[in-house]
């Protein structure tokens, strides 16, 4: 039911966006807007100037009379803007029996017509620089000063390929990394699809770390490939009547070390937990200021009876930004996510990339809006704007239906001086929209069969 809903919240926001700057140019530029609408097919309701609010569709001679029917329709997997006097995802062509009309799109020039095809894509790109601004402007980007690996599971995926814990991590494809986040971007980001060669400084002596793609995890499904060195077991809970609670342990203590060993996650107390069933183990324990020592001995299963998460204990710092300057760092966090985007798509093609994990539908879409709200409003937020570029880009690509075909039409209408037939434009349009419906279907197969 969460990803229902996070779906139709995230979905509705940027179709509402994207076609609100339809709406506004096609206003401004003296065009007639018919309809308004979220989502398509059948009319579930709506309001307008002449019949009020209403529910179902209106009767088929309906007209206007230039006032906009607001319609939320069956099918929330888009939406759009009908503006008179363009052949649009409606496929309405009474019009073209008539003489065109001063507020129809067909009668505006050029650039008028190149403004309202091109407005929701706009509109979704400011969308995504505003969040990113406040982001920059309010909160600043959070960097993790560190580049040494804290913990490496025995048996785990960074544990085949060969990294330690202590590993000092100094480059990374021959891109040096002075922070945690730059290790993130350049092992997931800037080297999908290829392998990796890992310069790390383990024990004062410099090693060439090597990995095969295939065996960087799934960042979504088995979570990061390695870990900084900062991270500390956190008691959220003790259990009633457990040997933690016998102990003395109290929820908000910070694990430190067991037996005298430094922890460097909560994944690490557990491993050695579950191997002492029965044997008293020494707990340093930060509680508030204060450093204490609490012996306490797992039960049979394993377990001391803790609900345990990790804390970051480690060296980090948000680097703030002023006003102007936080549009300058949007604008650039922008441009350096086009261009991983054109380059995921680009390895999709060369075949270095599975299409599945580089592309995702509704379900995808509907998984990601709910874990991000999970984490919070700052990461919903910042999923949002990125999901808002990745929908202007993929919205002004030359392709039929999109804002980029109708476009595209526009430009060859404009260099041969003459209009296209409109029985070309609904073909064209036809054609498009079977092809993007299928391809939607093998979206959401992949979606499925990744789950």
């Amino acid at each position: 039911m969460d990803y229902i809903i996070y779906f139709a919240i995230t979905i509705g926001i940027l179709v509402f966006i994207h076609e609100l700057g339809h709406f506004l140019a096609a206003k401004m530029t003296g065009m007639r807007v018919d309809v308004f609408a979220i989502g398509f097919g059948k009319r579930l309701f709506g309001y307008n100037k002449k019949t009020g609010f209403t529910f179902g569709n209106l009767p088929k001679d309906f007209d206007g009379e230039g006032n906009t029917d607001y319609r939320l329709s069956m099918l929330p997997l888009g939406g759009y803007v009908k503006i008179a006097g363009m052949v649009d995802e409606s496929f309405d062509t009474e019009f073209a029996n008539k003489e065109p009309q001063p507020y129809e799109f067909r009668s505006k020039n050029f650039w008028q017509k190149s403004f309202v095809i091109t407005a929701g894509v706009l509109m979704n790109l400011l969308l995504a620089v505003l969040i990113f601004w406040g982001a920059n402007f309010f909160k600043g980007k959070p960097v993790t000063l560190t580049t040494t690996v804290g913990y490496v599971k025995t048996d785990s995926p960074a544990d085949s390929i060969g990294f330690m814990k202590g590993d000092v991590i100094q480059s990374i494809n021959g891109a040096v990394v002075v922070s945690w986040d730059d290790i993130r971007n350049e092992i997931y980001i800037n080297t999908i699809g290829e392998d990796l060669n890992v310069k790390v400084l383990r024990n004062g002596v410099e090693e060439n770390i090597f990995a095969s793609r295939k065996m960087i995890p799934d960042i979504e499904k088995q979570g990061e490939l390695i870990s900084p060195d900062g991270f500390k077991p956190y008691v959220a809970e003790v259990m009633k009547d457990s040997p933690a609670e016998k102990a003395g342990l109290l929820s908000g203590d910070i694990i430190v070390a067991l037996n005298g060993k430094p922890l460097g996650s909560s994944a690490e107390f557990i491993e050695i937990v579950s191997q002492k069933a029965g044997v008293e183990l020494n707990a340093e324990v930060l509680r508030g200021t204060e450093t204490l020592n609490i012996p306490v001995t797992p039960g049979s299963d394993g377990k001391i009876g803790i609900a345990i998460n990790d804390i970051f204990e480690g060296k980090s710092e948000y680097k703030t930004f002023g006003f102007f300057e936080s549009f300058y760092v949007a604008g650039v966090d922008l441009v350096n996510l086009t261009k991983v985007t054109f380059s995921v798509a680009g390895k999709v093609i060369g075949g270095q990339v599975e299409f599945g994990k580089a592309f995702g539908g509704p379900v995808r879409i509907a998984q990601l809006a709910a874990k991000s709200a999970d984490v919070g409003i700052e990461s919903f937020l910042f999923f949002l704007a990125v999901l808002s570029l990745s929908l202007a880009l993929i919205n002004i690509m030359p392709f039929p239906v999109l804002d980029g075909g109708h476009l595209l039409m526009i430009i060859i209408e404009t260099i041969a001086r003459r209009e296209i037939p409109v029985k070309v434009k609904i073909a064209i349009n036809n054609t498009g929209f079977v092809l993007l419906l299928l391809l939607m279907v093998f979206i959401v197969y992949n979606d499925i069969l990744s789950l």
